[in-house]
C-alpha cells in the first residue's frame, strides 16, 4: 500500500562567491570599504584627541581655521599633527637666552628659514615650524629682512614676527665730496644688499648698461654721473642692486636741485653741469657751510677775470689715490702741482671737464647764490678758535701777507 508523503523541500547550497574578475573586483571593494571606515575612525579619533590636547593650552595657541588652499588630506593632517603639537607650541621654541638678529635672504624659503633659525638656537623643532606657517598659509609670507627675535619666543610668535616686514631696509649714508671711487669703497666694506660695489662703479662711469634718459640733467653731461650722486643717508630694501642705488641717488638729485637754483645757474652764465662741477670744487675747498658761498665767489670771480681757479681739490683729484689708500692728497707737492691733466686748474683755465666729486646741497646752492664780492683769494685760517675757515682777500698782496702769518 503506497503512503501519500509531502514534498520535501529542496536543499539549497550556501552562497558562492562569483569567479572571474566581477569576484576579484566584488572582494576588493569590500576591503577598500573595510580600510576606508578603519581610516575615517582613526583619523576621528586622532582629531578628537588633538582637540582634546588643543582645549588644555586654550588661550596659549590656535589650532583652528587654516589655509583653505590645502588639499583636504593635507589639511587634516597638518589639524592633526598641530593639534598633537598643542602643548610644544606653547612652550619656547627654542634654546636661545638672550634676544637674537636674524636674517630671511630674498628668496629663502620655509625650510631654509627654519634650519637657520635652528642654527641660531631660536628653534629646536623645525619640522613642527614648517608645519605651523604650512597650516596657516605663513610659508609664502616669510618676508626678508632683518628681525630681532625676542627671548622665549614660541613658534607661532616665531612665524607671526618674520611674516610682519619690519626692519626690512639697510641704511647707507654717503658723504658730502666723496668721488665715486669712494662711495664704491665704502659699498665694497659694507656690501648692503644685493649691491655689488664694482657693478655700482661700473654704471657710474658709463661702462656698464643704465637707462638715463629719464633724467633731463644728464642731457648735457657728456663724461661719468660724477657729481649727480647726490650724498645723503639711503634706505634701501635687502633686494637693492647697483642700478636701484644709482636711480635712487639719481631721483634725489633731481629733487634737490631746484628748477629756481637751475635758472640761478643759467643766468650766471653755468651750464648745469658747469654748475656741478664748480660745486664739488667749492665742496671740497670749504669746511664749514657759511663760508661756501664765499668761497664760491671767490672762483666765479676768477673765471670772469679769465684767471686760473688754482684750486688744490682738482689736483687731488689728478693724482689720484695714494699708496696710502687715501684719495685728498695733502699736502701737495711743487711735483703734484706740475702734473699734467685737463683737472689740473694751476695749468689750465676754466673749470675742469667734469665734477671731481658729488658736492651736497649747500654747495649747491652756494654756486646759485654766491656771496657777492671782490675777492679773488683765500687761505687756510690759522685761528685755532675758529677751525675750519678761511681769510679772504681782494689783491694778491694781501694774499702773501694772509699766506705768511699763518705759516
Amino acid at each position: 500500500m503506497t503512503t501519500d508523503r509531502p514534498p520535501t523541500r529542496q536543499r539549497q547550497d550556501p552562497y558562492v562567491e562569483p569567479s572571474g574578475i566581477g569576484g576579484v573586483l566584488r572582494r576588493l571593494a569590500r576591503l577598500f570599504l573595510f580600510f576606508a571606515g578603519l581610516t575615517a575612525c582613526l583619523t576621528a579619533s586622532l582629531l578628537l584627541y588633538a582637540r582634546w590636547q588643543q582645549s588644555q593650552y586654550a588661550g596659549q595657541v590656535r589650532i583652528d581655521q587654516g589655509n583653505v588652499n590645502l588639499n583636504p588630506a593635507e589639511y587634516l593632517y597638518l589639524q592633526g599633527y598641530l593639534g598633537l603639537h598643542a602643548a610644544e607650541l606653547s612652550r619656547p621654541a627654542g634654546t636661545a637666552q638672550s634676544a637674537a638678529t636674524f636674517t630671511i635672504a630674498p628668496g629663502e624659503t620655509a625650510n631654509v628659514i627654519a634650519a637657520n633659525l635652528a642654527a641660531q638656537g631660536l628653534l629646536a623643532n623645525t619640522e613642527l615650524f614648517i608645519n605651523y606657517v604650512r597650516y596657516y598659509g605663513l610659508d609664502a609670507s616669510l618676508e626678508a629682512g632683518i628681525y630681532t627675535i625676542e627671548t622665549g619666543a614660541t613658534v607661532p610668535q616665531l612665524a607671526a614676527a618674520l611674516s610682519n616686514a619690519v626692519g626690512q631696509e639697510v641704511t647707507l649714508r654717503f658723504l658730502e665730496g666723496w668721488r665715486s671711487e669712494e662711495m664704491a669703497h665704502y659699498l665694497g666694506q659694507t656690501q648692503p644688499a644685493q649691491i655689488n660695489a664694482a657693478q655700482f662703479l661700473a654704471i657710474v662711469q658709463r661702462r656698464a648698461p643704465f637707462d638715463s634718459s629719464g633724467y633731463d640733467f644728464l642731457d648735457e653731461a657728456t663724461g661719468s654721473l660724477e657729481g649727480y650722486l647726490f650724498p645723503d643717508t639711503y634706505r634701501l630694501p635687502l633686494d637693492a642692486d647697483a642700478a636701484y642705488l644709482v636711480d635712487l641717488m639719481l631721483q634725489n638729485f633731481g629733487r634737490r636741485v631746484t628748477p629756481a637754483m637751475r635758472q640761478a645757474y643759467t643766468a650766471a652764465g653755468l651750464s648745469l653741469p658747469q654748475a656741478v662741477t664748480l660745486a664739488a670744487i667749492v665742496e671740497r675747498e670749504a669746511v664749514v657751510d657759511a663760508e661756501r658761498p664765499l668761497v664760491a665767489s671767490v672762483f666765479l670771480n676768477r673765471l670772469a677775470q679769465d684767471m686760473k681757479l688754482d684750486a688744490d681739490p682738482t689736483v687731488q683729484y689728478a693724482v689720484g689715490q695714494q699708496p696710502d689708500g687715501a684719495w685728498w692728497k695733502s699736502p701737495l707737492s711743487v711735483t703734484d702741482l706740475a702734473v699734467d691733466s685737463v683737472y689740473n686748474t694751476y695749468l689750465y683755465k676754466g673749470l675742469p671737464p667734469g665734477p671731481i666729486a658729488n658736492p651736497g646741497l649747500a654747495s649747491l646752492q652756494a654756486v646759485a647764490q654766491p656771496a657777492q664780492t671782490a675777492y679773488l683769494f683765500f687761505v687756510a685760517g690759522c685761528d685755532p678758535n675758529a677751525p675750519g675757515l678761511h681769510i679772504f682777500s681782494v689783491t694778491y698782496e694781501e694774499h702773501l701777507v694772509n699766506v705768511a702769518n699763518c705759516r
